[in-house]
C-alpha cells in the first residue's frame, strides 16, 4: 500500500522535474546564443518557479506518508524536527 501511495507522487514529481530540466536547457541555450539578459531572467523565473512546486509536491508526500506514519508510531516530534531542519536550511 505504501508503494501505491509513492507512485502517483513520484510520476508527479518527475513529471515536474523534467519540466524544469527543460526550461534549464532553454537558459542554457539562451546563454549561449547571448540572449537579452531580461529574457534570460524570465525564464530562470520559470526554472525557480518549477523548482520550488516540485518541492511543495515532495512534502505534501512527505507529509502525507512519512510524517502521518510517523506520528502513528508515536514519533511526533522528530518528524516535526526534522521538517523544521529543512527549513531552517532552506531559508
Amino acid at each position: 500500500m505504501n508503494i501505491h501511495r509513492a507512485s502517483d507522487p513520484q510520476k508527479r514529481i518527475l513529471h515536474r522535474l523534467k519540466i524544469s530540466r527543460g526550461h534549464l536547457e532553454k537558459v542554457i541555450r539562451m546563454i549561449e546564443d547571448d540572449t537579452y539578459c531580461i529574457d534570460v531572467l524570465h525564464q530562470l523565473q520559470a526554472v525557480e518557479s518549477g523548482l520550488r512546486e516540485t518541492g511543495h509536491v515532495v512534502l505534501e508526500n512527505h507529509l502525507k506518508s512519512c510524517v502521518a506514519d510517523a506520528i502513528g508510531k508515536g514519533k511526533k516530534d522528530e518528524a516535526i524536527s526534522e521538517i523544521m531542519q529543512v527549513f531552517k536550511r532552506g531559508g
